[in-house]
């Protein structure tokens, strides 16, 4: 992966204004089961500023995946709180929570998430029109043509390479130019050269559009390639460094 932009000098640094895009206190996730109540999360703190790139890091079953769902709004918290873009998710019902989501978020996921009865073109479109937005044709043509597949508008995604497809997914979830990128696994699902592709493409994307990157994976190497790193170890953030 050593195409992938280089880490942004002191110079480019984000902003250390003390209001973050996405903040988390005190947060933890605990879910009952048969033989008692099991700990996902607990005491989670986390602070990420407008612009920056994080990869949340840690193996198999550590919590990596909760704590981005939890960020996102996708799930609630047992405890503590997230603010998302100034606004305390806890106090939002799923409603507003969607509405929130819909001015400020986009995905990306490892199994790329696109709907099958709908060609690439119509799924890039998708939340622009859902959005209501006038140009969702024209943006969602010019993000595909940006990510490559200006030439594959028409083809669905069982006719798409899993790179394709991703490509479709990344351009989907830049179109609507959100402020915060979600990126679960994005490359877990490819090949290493592929995977380094799409890599490369999403920091890319990131730098262009000034976006803030939350990313999950378990890809040191891609993890390197973040302005910081937070390190989750059995349901608690053991390490957060640059």
């Amino acid at each position: 992966m050593s195409n992938l932009p280089a880490q942004p000098t002191a110079s480019q640094q984000p902003s250390t204004s003390p209001a973050a895009i996405v903040a988390a206190q005190q947060l933890g996730k605990r879910v009952p089961t048969p033989s008692g109540e099991l700990v996902i999360l607990e005491d989670i703190n986390v602070h990420i500023q407008a612009g920056e790139s994080i990869a949340i890091v840690g193996a198999s079953g550590s919590g990596k995946s909760t704590l981005l769902g939890l960020l996102a709004g996708l799930d609630t918290p047992t405890d503590g709180h997230v603010e998302l873009a100034g606004q305390n998710l806890t106090r939002l019902d799923e409603d507003g929570r969607a509405h929130l989501r819909a001015q400020f978020v986009g995905f990306v996921f490892q199994a790329f998430q696109l709907l099958p009865s709908l060609n690439a073109l119509e799924n890039a479109m998708l939340p622009l029109e859902l959005a209501g937005r006038a140009d969702a044709h024209t943006r969602a043509t010019e993000v595909l043509e940006r990510v490559g597949l200006g030439a594959r508008l028409d083809h669905y995604p069982r006719q798409l390479s899993g790179g394709e497809q991703q490509r479709v997914a990344i351009a989907r979830a830049y179109a609507a130019s959100p402020q915060v990128l979600f990126a679960d696994e994005p490359t877990g699902n490819l090949d290493h050269a592929t995977g380094a592709r799409i890599a490369e493409l999403l920091f890319e994307l990131n730098q262009e559009h000034t976006t803030t990157l939350i990313l999950v994976t378990h890809d040191r190497e891609l993890a390197s390639h973040c302005d910081r790193r937070i390190e989750i170890t059995a349901g608690r953030v053991v390490n957060s460094c640059e």
